[in-house]
């Protein structure tokens, strides 16, 4: 049996945490718990998800957004576009 209608990407990348190198993605991934500082685009103040679960895929799409080295303690991070 097949599962259908589940998010598909076209690949993914090993991310180093900045708060200067924008980046375009579908969905992130966090190997390591901790917390996720991310902006989701040039213009957006950066937000600080707590409690990131280590192993866990967020459907956020950053445009041109930014995953924070400031504040960011989740490690192992990808992500998916």
């Amino acid at each position: 049996m097949q599962l259908h209608g589940g998010p598909s990407y076209s690949g993914f990348a090993a991310v180093s945490k900045s708060d200067t190198t924008t980046l375009n993605c579908r969905a992130i991934f966090c190997g390591g718990a901790g917390n996720l500082a991310l902006s989701v685009d040039d213009t957006t103040t950066a937000v600080t998800i707590t409690g990131v679960i280590a192993g866990q895929v967020l459907p956020i799409q950053l445009n041109g957004g930014r995953i924070m080295s400031t504040n960011t303690t989740a490690t192992n991070i990808a992500i998916f576009y």
